[in-house]
């Protein structure tokens, strides 16, 4: 029976730089190694993700069928062998209920994450996004921040540690032999 893949996801709100490290990342990686970005599925309009229903907020029902959908395929990948990098904006509680849904018992999840100051200025200056750096991206920071504390997932201070030591970072995490 085949070993299966290691997995590691990264969350946060906008802002984190967990994009900027997994794209950054995803070429220097084994081939062993798939990215996933959960946005690349496409993000509905806050109308569409109302259809799905005001459940589970924060978050929203649509982003819990997502993350749970998006686990379910990436246990797939993990039974080859493969390992997986996943990167969203997602709760940690959405992650870990995935993680069951789907049968993977073995994860890492860590939280990205930057000061609200050094958010704002990324939003602005670096991606262009003015409207993202709002209280309402500050207050979803802080409650993900709240979230990792209480489920124990680690916590990456990106503002505080260059990328290329999150790169190190998650790519050991990607090879160790635990």
């Amino acid at each position: 029976m085949k070993q299966p893949g290691k997995l590691v996801v990264l969350t946060g709100a906008s802002g984190s730089g967990k994009t900027t490290i997994a794209r950054r990342l995803e070429p220097v990686l084994p081939h062993a190694c798939s990215v996933f970005f959960f946005d690349s599925i496409g993000v509905p309009s806050l109308e569409g993700m109302k259809e799905w229903g005001e459940g589970h907020q924060p978050g929203g029902a649509w982003m819990r069928a997502m993350t749970l959908e998006w686990l379910k395929r990436i246990a797939a990948v993990l039974a080859t062998g493969q390992s997986v990098l996943f990167e969203g904006q997602m709760r940690i509680a959405f992650i870990l209920e995935g993680l069951a849904a789907a049968h993977i018992g073995d994860a890492r999840i860590l939280l990205l994450d930057c000061d609200d100051q050094v958010r704002a200025s990324r939003l602005q200056a670096e991606r262009n996004q003015p409207e993202l750096a709002n209280f309402h991206m500050m207050n979803w920071a802080r409650y993900l921040r709240e979230e990792a504390a209480e489920a124990n997932c680690e916590r990456i201070d990106t503002g505080g540690v260059p990328v290329e030591r999150c790169m190190e970072l998650l790519s050991g995490y990607l090879s160790a032999s635990e």
